[in-house]
């Protein structure tokens, strides 16, 4: 790890370095008029920056990789060249400064927690993404999106929302509770304060005085004041739930997980303030781009959920389409099947790996497959899982509740957005 070195670098000796710069006296530009010009790009984080469920070139990659993901969207609008090919430099950090890097380093990876982006913090020893990162000298910018796995969010949708585990999945109000606690604890905070620290410290941030972090927060998903959901379950299972139903979108619940994701973005606002407050100039910015999605998410008024047809509801529903160009995103390659017999859908055999592994939709068919295992009288809901086409496609629960393509190029927009306003990738 970093954290030595991070130790023995002062806020003193690294206010020294920079020139003054305080957000009152930054240079407000606009865009697309000032657009922002940079040489090299690295993605850091979970699966809202890997882009899960969006379009994708080939077979799909053990990331869930989508080139409708906000980073690939920023690389392929300023940067020549760039590929769908995720890069990985598994050397350790031996090839810090190597010039043979591709502009676009995509190390994005689905079910990623701060332990996986942390030096010599993946988990079974494998590199981690700060460890597989090169600090090329063209690198100026980075993205990160991280913070949904560590504080809960699918314990979360696994109770309120779907119960992949029928009746076995827990209350909706203990994962709640649970995701609180976590989000109210210190310990996200000061991890992804390493996090962001150890990412300077391996660009050499003081010899690169306009290379900045973006971190990127969550948008709310529902609307929580309409009253037409507050019946509407997209729970997996008949007759799971209250009167045999399904757990319900109530306003309550609604607005209780909306609260959960305000609560994370102010977390990683927090951090972000945290690290910036030892530099004179600010070298990390938070995008909270959650206002851009007034409009686009569950629940909307006049709409009845689930809505499969609705192109401007920004989050994937279980097996829905996109809402890119293609309109059905990931038709375009071939997204992951697993085998009957695979281990991963094994009730006795899938929990340690899925878990491992932190891919949402791995723990889903988990969840399930030990669901069914225990009660074979089971039947999936109609309308939300198809037996033939879904029941071993990860990413068809994977996506849910990420951000579609349309969702994506409003993240971006809002990147552009923060970029200008911090003069970020501006040539004069």
């Amino acid at each position: 790890m970093h954290l030595p070195t991070l130790l023995s670098i002062s806020a003193s000796a690294r206010a020294a370095s920079l020139p003054f710069f305080s957000p009152s006296s930054q240079h407000i530009l606009s865009l697309p008029a000032s657009r922002p010009k940079i040489t090299g790009l690295v993605a850091f984080g979970d699966s809202y920056s890997a882009g899960i469920g969006t379009p994708i070139a080939g077979k799909e990659n053990d990331c869930r990789q989508g080139t409708g993901a906000y980073p690939f969207l920023i690389a392929a609008d300023l940067l020549p060249n760039t590929t769908t090919t995720p890069y990985n430099n598994n050397n350790n950090n031996n090839n810090n400064n190597n010039t043979n890097a591709p502009p676009f380093q995509w190390l994005s990876c689905t079910g990623s927690t701060t332990a996986d982006l942390l030096s010599s913090g993946g988990a079974g020893g494998v590199p981690s993404q700060i460890d597989r990162f090169n600090a090329t000298p063209g690198l100026d910018a980075a993205t990160l999106s991280i913070g949904g796995n560590d504080l809960g969010f699918f314990d979360v949708m696994n109770a309120c929302v779907f119960r992949f585990y029928s009746v076995y999945s827990g209350t909706c109000e203990a994962a709640l509770v649970a995701a609180d606690a976590a989000v109210a604890g210190p310990e996200f905070g000061l991890r992804l304060g390493l996090v962001l620290r150890e990412i300077l410290d391996k660009v050499r941030w003081e010899r690169r005085p306009g290379f900045v972090v973006t971190v990127t927060g969550y948008a709310r998903f529902f609307d929580e004041v309409t009253e037409g959901c507050d019946d509407v379950s997209l729970g997996v299972w008949w007759g799971v739930g209250i009167d045999g139903k399904g757990p319900r979108l109530t306003r309550e619940v609604r607005a209780r997980m909306n609260a959960l994701v305000g609560k994370v973005n102010g977390n990683i606002r927090g951090a972000v303030e945290g690290v910036n407050a030892e530099f004179v100039r600010p070298r990390v910015v938070f995008v909270d781009y959650d206002a851009a999605f007034a409009g686009h998410r569950f629940c909307e008024a006049g709409v009845e959920e689930p809505d499969y047809q609705r192109n401007e509801t920004w989050f994937f529903l279980p097996g829905g389409p996109d809402n890119g160009a293609g309109g059905n995103g990931t038709d375009s390659g071939w997204e992951e099947t697993l085998a009957p017999d695979s281990p991963l859908v094994s009730p006795t055999t899938c929990l340690p790996a899925a878990e491992k592994s932190g891919d949402w939709g791995e723990l889903a068919l988990c969840y399930m497959a030990k669901a069914r295992h225990r009660d074979p009288t089971l039947r999936p809901r109609e309308g939300i899982v198809s037996e033939n086409s879904m029941w071993y496609v990860p990413t068809s629960y994977g996506k849910t509740f990420h951000p579609r393509s349309l969702g994506h190029e409003a993240i971006r927009d809002k990147v552009y957005e923060a970029w200008g306003e911090y003069g970020v990738g501006i040539r004069h």
